[in-house]
């Protein structure tokens, strides 16, 4: 149904092309692009330059196009698919532009950003919550450290207790572990990813933050943000003490 790519576009990466190809024929084949969908195609379209999502937008045509000419009464029910897709692209790119997107819950799209997050970080991850009690960002962590990325975690002392938390087994697996020893809360919900992403809003790092709570996260490349909040981490770093493994 669809032509191979133009290898005389030289800025299109051909796994982006790849991803978006698959999405987009799994997507046309019930011409509905529902929320996982819609999540994928606007995390391609918040790294693409404006060629790019040229590119991806004249794409889409081409499929809605095809999907027409080969039954008649497909005729609304692609354009429509076409629309969405089209303002899916269209926001990704505004997004890009700003340099801030943001995710809500209930759903996965916040626990979905965390994660490639951890996974796209090269240098350092410095984690600022009150809980962490979802093993599915847990274990990301646990990988970056296992590759090499220097991971801080500061945490709330009290919530180390609770059943689920991960903090104790963080620590002993040996990442760096600082948690207050007040009798107030450190209810801060932020993180940094290799000094140029912030991540920051009210979700919880639970499994109930993404299944049931109303939560919001923002991610950000605002350098003013970045300073800010890194600036409160290291403070918060050199006031509370070491989580003993």
């Amino acid at each position: 149904m669809s032509a191979a790519p133009d290898s005389s576009r030289p800025d299109l990466d051909r796994l982006d092309f790849g991803r978006l190809d698959h999405l987009l024929r799994d997507s046309a084949a019930d011409l509905e692009l529902d929320n996982e969908e819609r999540f994928e195609l606007r995390e391609i379209g918040s790294g693409a330059d404006a060629d790019r999502l040229r590119f991806l937008r004249n794409r889409a045509f081409e499929m809605a196009r095809e999907l027409m000419l080969a039954d008649a009464g497909a005729m609304l029910p692609a354009l429509r698919w076409l629309e969405q897709v089209v303002k899916t692209l269209d926001l990704s790119a505004t997004a890009a532009a700003a340099g801030t997107t943001a995710f809500f819950t209930p759903g996965d799209s916040c626990l979905r950003k965390l994660r490639e997050l951890c996974r796209g970080s090269r240098r350092g991850i410095d984690v600022c919550v009150y809980t962490i009690a979802d093993d599915r960002l847990s274990e990301e962590l646990l990988a970056a450290h296992r590759r090499g990325v220097r991971v801080r975690i500061i945490s709330d002392n009290d919530k180390r207790f609770d059943d689920g938390s991960d903090i104790i087994r963080l620590a002993a697996a040996g990442i760096a572990v600082r948690v207050d020893e007040t009798p107030f809360h450190m209810h801060h919900k932020f993180a940094l990813f290799d000094g140029a992403l912030l991540a920051n809003g009210s979700f919880n790092w639970t499994r109930s933050a993404s299944s049931s709570n109303q939560e919001n996260l923002v991610v950000s490349r605002d350098a003013y943000l970045l300073r800010c909040f890194g600036g409160q981490f290291e403070a918060l770093w050199e006031r509370f003490p070491a989580l003993a493994a």
